[in-house]
């Protein structure tokens, strides 16, 4: 069970938070700009979660984070998390899908813009990925 104790350790900066269940299987991954109160909201007694959330808050014993520089890059650790370990509880994004980018095609004599789920090293000009 994640303690009092514990929530006060973690600091309120951007990054990645991994709840663990009792085998030490990751039940859940989330991003966060600040890690302290994304993480302190899913324990607050005056909240109301629904089932799903209340049957995975019951299921952690551990808690791991991961501080990042900015936003994004916790977004993009997260989406990677999700694809490595798919976690039960992650559902929106355990599918295999990729966040996309956008692509601009340099190395045509019309280049096109396209959307895209992998960056890839061919030329091209990529902007993204976005949600």
């Amino acid at each position: 069970m994640v303690t009092a104790e514990e929530l006060k350790k973690i600091p309120a900066k951007p990054g990645v938070y991994l709840m663990k269940n009792v085998e030490g299987r990751i039940i859940y991954v989330g991003k966060a700009l600040s890690l302290r109160n994304r993480v302190r909201q899913y324990f607050q007694a005056s909240r109301n979660p629904g089932k799903r959330i209340e049957s995975m808050i019951a299921q952690i014993e551990a808690l791991e984070y991961i501080v990042t520089d900015s936003e994004v890059e916790a977004l993009i650790l997260e989406n990677n998390l999700i694809k490595k370990h798919r976690p039960r509880y992650n559902v929106r994004l355990r599918d295999d899908k990729q966040y996309p980018f956008i692509r601009i095609t340099l190395e045509e004599d019309y280049p096109r813009i396209l959307i895209v789920r992998r960056a890839k090293k061919d030329g091209s000009r990529y902007f993204g990925p976005y949600t």
